[in-house]
């Protein structure tokens, strides 16, 4: 079955190195002129946004200063990443001679000695010099390069774990800070087992050679994460309900949940086949679990009703009514989103066109998928704190990176990795470090919102720092038949079922025995 194309990340989210044309100086200096006839309604529209968001404003959070700071640089364009040295050819143009033998001694003198054009010698010591001085400089910037990498991934570790440190539960264990190790058990389910799992997810069956990425589990630092057992997690579930708001990844995340219970119990499937939405319930705990399609999380139009693939308008400061009337009825709420917002959007506030993303038209500001990303999120979390009658749990779900190798996901990269990364071996950054930690920082104000209020309580699910450690876990080429004659992109966004993604559910039965005690 050929991949969803809701199910591909569209857009740009691979950085790449860029030239700068010799036209860019006309260009700024157009953008310079035009701003001023779109500025005034943005800046309009983010007064609105503000005002409707002052439960937010008045935290005196110094985290909510840095973001309205930081609000006015999303008219920038992405930094361009530091020149790359090809470890494997030293040599550049510049170092004219890097091929030949270097042994020798070295004598300046034949540097300036002028050899007659009839002799037709050439400065042999003279290039060997030019050689090696040419090697060391690569060597060096090879050098100051690791040292700058190393450098940036320890800043960007101190951040993160700064900000985390603000939403995680100080009493209790960090269930998100540790390491893959084998196990001989698993998988719990199989593709013959349960009908839930959808074609692009089912990696057995389409002919995946190596099963060994099945038999990982997650092992914290500091305490156990015992392994899921369905029948303990319907009975602390019983007389109760879960909801999954977000996208594919989402739903990935319920399908496992349903498959990893249905060694214990068999689930009642309510939903057509073709709606996003899904309902199962579980009679006999009186038990339910459903998923609201929403991978914006807020109020979205498409600019084509039968076309996917068009921009979408995303309303930032509109509630998505679809979930956000709904909550109430459930005990427990896990929301998420991640790979939709790279693609081509419109971002409206207070409905009035504000920018977009990767759209064709030269007079709307062209903004950052962290721009519209930030905004759903903070809108997102102020529904479940302004939903009345809502008295339950809401997790945020953190991003879960993409494991795109050797190109972007339509330029032929793959996931063809079959076993974890060490932590470190590997490091967030670019956009998945900056989605990570808007997600934090919104978490972090929509707390303290809540707090101040008396009402709903948001807890940490940190699904970012285990799976950025598992490329071997997407379906890559075996989430369809093998052999056919046709192109698919190898899919390096969801996850196999079995795979990985079930260790989720080892984290969610652990949260939710702390909410039961």
């Amino acid at each position: 079955m050929k991949l969803q194309v809701s199910e591909l990340p569209l857009g740009k989210p691979q950085q790449t190195r860029r030239k700068t044309p010799k036209i860019a100086p006309l260009i700024a200096l157009t953008v310079l002129l035009t701003i001023p006839l779109y500025y005034p309604s943005f800046r309009d529209s983010s007064k609105k946004f503000t005002e409707e968001s002052k439960a937010y404003e008045s935290l005196g959070d110094s985290v909510e200063e840095s973001i309205q700071t930081r609000s006015h640089l999303e008219y920038s364009t992405p930094p361009e990443k530091e020149e790359e040295i090809d470890h494997d050819h030293p040599c550049s143009g510049e170092a004219e001679g890097c091929h030949e033998n270097t042994e020798g001694g070295v004598d300046d003198t034949a540097v300036h000695r002028h050899v007659s054009a009839s002799v037709g010698r050439r400065n042999v010591k003279g290039r060997r010099t030019k050689a090696r001085r040419a090697k060391r400089d690569v060597v060096h910037r090879r050098d100051s390069s690791h040292v700058q990498r190393h450098e940036k991934a320890a800043a960007a570790d101190d951040r993160i774990e700064t900000m985390r440190s603000k939403v995680m539960d100080e009493e209790e264990c960090d269930l998100f800070t540790g390491e893959w190790e084998p196990t001989p058990e698993g998988p719990y389910y199989t593709n013959e087992t349960c009908d839930a799992i959808q074609e692009h997810q089912n990696c057995l069956k389409f002919g995946r050679p190596d099963t060994g990425f099945l038999q990982w589990r997650w092992k914290p630092d500091d305490c156990e994460l015992p392994v899921f057992d369905p029948v303990q997690f319907l009975e602390l579930v019983r007389g109760k309900s879960i909801a999954f708001v977000g996208d594919s990844v989402a739903r990935n995340h319920m399908q496992s949940l349903v498959c990893l219970l249905s060694r214990a119990s068999s689930a009642v499937d309510l939903s057509h086949p073709l709606d996003q939405n899904k309902r199962y319930e579980f009679n006999e705990h009186d038990f339910n679990i459903s998923m609201f399609w929403s991978p914006y999380l807020v109020h979205t139009e498409k600019t084509d009703p039968n076309d996917e693939k068009r921009p979408f308008n995303l309303h930032l400061d509109q509630f998505n009514l679809n979930w956000t009337t709904k909550i109430a009825s459930f005990d427990y709420v896990i929301i998420s989103a991640g790979h939709w917002f790279f693609r081509p959007t419109y971002f409206y506030l207070n409905r009035q066109l504000v920018g977009c993303l990767y759209c064709p038209e030269t007079q709307v500001a062209h903004l950052k998928s962290t721009f519209s990303y930030r905004r759903a999120f903070r809108t997102a979390l102020r529904a479940i704190n302004e939903a009345v009658d809502f008295g339950g749990v809401a997790f945020l779900r953190t991003f879960a990176p993409s494991h795109f190798e050797g190109g972007p996901w339509d330029k032929g990269g793959d996931c063809a990795r079959t076993a974890p990364f060490r932590r470190n071996e590997t490091s967030l950054e670019d956009y998945s470090l900056e989605m990570y930690m808007i997600q934090l920082e919104e978490l972090r104000i929509a707390r303290k919102a809540g707090r101040r209020n008396g009402g709903n309580k948001f807890r940490l699910f940190d699904a970012t720092k285990p799976m950025l450690l598992r490329p071997d876990g997407h379906p890559s080429k075996y989430g369809h038949s093998q052999g056919l004659n046709q192109s698919f992109a190898n899919d390096c966004v969801h996850w196999c079922l079995p795979g990985p993604i079930d260790s989720w559910n080892d984290f969610l039965q652990h949260l939710l025995k702390r909410e039961v005690s």
